[in-house]
Formats: structure tokens, C-alpha cells, sequence
């Protein structure tokens, strides 16, 4: 079993920057593929961003344009999210998320373990 825990979540203005951590606990997840989804209000939970295991392989949903990076330090078994030039509708709950898969989508079915997410608010 491996637990994840997000951190970082907060209210900005429309500009802001927020930086999400994900920990993670019970197993290493060195050989984990780590996403971050969101899910707005009445909205179903969208895919964010993805990170292969060696940090070096991620995709983005096109709704990012460039705006977040996500990162991962498996010495820290860890994952991050920095979210910059933060709009309104980036306002969600934002989940991380692991599978131990070679290769997986962009739909959270695929996803075997999740957190209980932080909340991000954006202003205008």
C-alpha cells in the first residue's frame, strides 16, 4: 500500500504562484509513474500532469500552456507541482496520484493510489 498526502494548496490572486507536494509513504515509489489531477466544483476530476520514474518523461494537459511543472525526488519519495500565472478556473481540489505501471493515460481509473487532495483557490 503506498499513502499519499498533498501539501501546499492555499488561496491566491489571479498571477500567483503555489507550489503542491505530494508525499508519499508505505513503499518506495521510485518505480512509480506520479500524476496531479484537479477537480473543480460539479466538475469531474480532470488530469493535470504526469512523471515518469526518472524524472525526466512528463506531459502536460493542454490547459497548462506552459504555466506548471511538476517534479519528483524519490530520495524524499516525493512529488511537486508548481503552479504559476494561476488563472480563476484553475480553482479545484488537487489530487496526486500513483501507479506502478510502464506506461498509463491520462484517466484517473488508471490510477491505483491517491491522496485526499488540497484545495487551490484562485481570485480575480
Amino acid at each position: 500500500q503506498v499513502q499519499l498526502v498533498e501539501s501546499g494548496g492555499g488561496s491566491v490572486q489571479t498571477g500567483g504562484s503555489l507550489r503542491l507536494a505530494c508525499s508519499a509513504s508505505g513503499r518506495s515509489i521510485t518505480r512509480y509513474i506520479l500524476a496531479w489531477f484537479r477537480q473543480a466544483p460539479g466538475k469531474e476530476r480532470e488530469f493535470v500532469s504526469r512523471i515518469m520514474w526518472n524524472g525526466e518523461t512528463t506531459y502536460y494537459a493542454d490547459f497548462v500552456e506552459g504555466r506548471f511543472a511538476i517534479s519528483r525526488d524519490n530520495d524524499k519519495n516525493s512529488v511537486y507541482l508548481q503552479m504559476d500565472s494561476l488563472k480563476p478556473e484553475d480553482t479545484a481540489v488537487y489530487y496526486c496520484a500513483a501507479v506502478a505501471m510502464v506506461r498509463v493515460g491520462v484517466e484517473a481509473h488508471e490510477y491505483l493510489y491517491w491522496g485526499q487532495g488540497t484545495q487551490v483557490t484562485v481570485s480575480s
